[in-house]
């Protein structure tokens, strides 16, 4: 009966590996297309072959092809100014539910829960509004302007403080600090991992963001990559395959860089600011 059981288990286990590389292969299958098409010539990039001759040609030509030096600038100082106001924002609002008794904070933790289920692409027309009423259409700012106070931010920060034993917080007002000394000089400090991950992940999200971005900017100024890349690869300016996923892997690679980096802080945050 034992061994029956310890075969099934080996059998599932050896299954489940199996399905988890199937999944990784068919994840990682596009950004392989894109990698071998970047690197070698237009009539590579349907025909398979090791013999064929490698390229840097294709990155230059797209580099040329459209503003992308613009449109870096653009992506890099939105994602900049994004996080910037997350972290302050987001560290104030955590700090005060999970430390300060007040009326309503149970209330107002709750609507936080429940813009985490609301999804922004739904608040796209009242947005345009809004941004239209403050006359900051085609701005870098109206892009950034509806996402610098964070739900998940907030949540992510709260349950971290929660974690932070409170007798650091009266050892630290016994010396004198005030509330925002406290915040800075004790939770701040042991809550690093955590804001790693979630920088990495508003990068990542803002740098990868589509629709609202195209919907609010008409210009080079303003555009940021994804927009851009778009634009780029519409079929007024005629398809090129090899040049078209060199500039994908252009605009991706920031982040690819960046993931690879941080991977294992990025996992041990996440894990550390478990959900109490």
């Amino acid at each position: 009966m034992n061994a029956a059981l310890h075969g099934r288990s080996g059998l599932g286990e050896s299954l489940e590996t199996i399905a988890a590389w199937l999944l990784g292969a068919l994840w990682i299958l596009p950004l392989a297309y894109a990698v071998w098409t970047a690197f070698h010539p237009g009539e590579f990039s349907t025909h398979f072959s090791l013999s064929a001759p490698l390229t840097l040609e294709n990155f230059v030509r797209a580099w040329h092809a459209a503003p992308f030096a613009r449109y870096f600038m653009n992506t890099i100082a939105l994602c900049a100014m994004i996080l910037a106001a997350q972290l302050v924002l987001c560290t104030l609002a955590a700090y005060a539910f999970a430390r300060f008794e007040f009326p309503g904070r149970s209330v107002l933790f709750a609507l936080v829960l429940v813009q985490l289920m609301i999804m922004p692409d739904v608040l796209i027309v009242e947005n345009y509004r809004t941004m239209s009423a403050l006359g900051l259409r085609d701005t870098i700012v109206a892009i950034g302007l509806p996402y610098m106070a964070s739900a998940f931010g907030i949540f992510l920060l709260r349950q971290t403080f929660k974690t932070v034993p409170k007798e650091l917080d009266e050892a630290a007002r016994v010396e004198g600090c005030t509330p925002l000394q406290v915040l800075w000089k004790v939770y701040v400090p042991l809550a690093k991992p955590v804001y790693l991950a979630f920088a990495l992940v508003s990068v990542s999200y803002h740098w990868n963001n589509f629709l609202w971005p195209l919907i609010i900017t008409n210009s080079v100024e303003s555009r940021p990559l994804t927009v851009g890349l778009q634009v780029f690869s519409s079929t007024d300016q005629g398809i090129d395959w090899s040049i078209i996923t060199a500039a994908t892997l252009l605009t991706t690679a920031p982040l690819l860089v960046a993931f690879l980096l941080f991977q294992r802080q990025f996992v041990q945050s996440f894990m550390r600011a478990g959900i109490k």
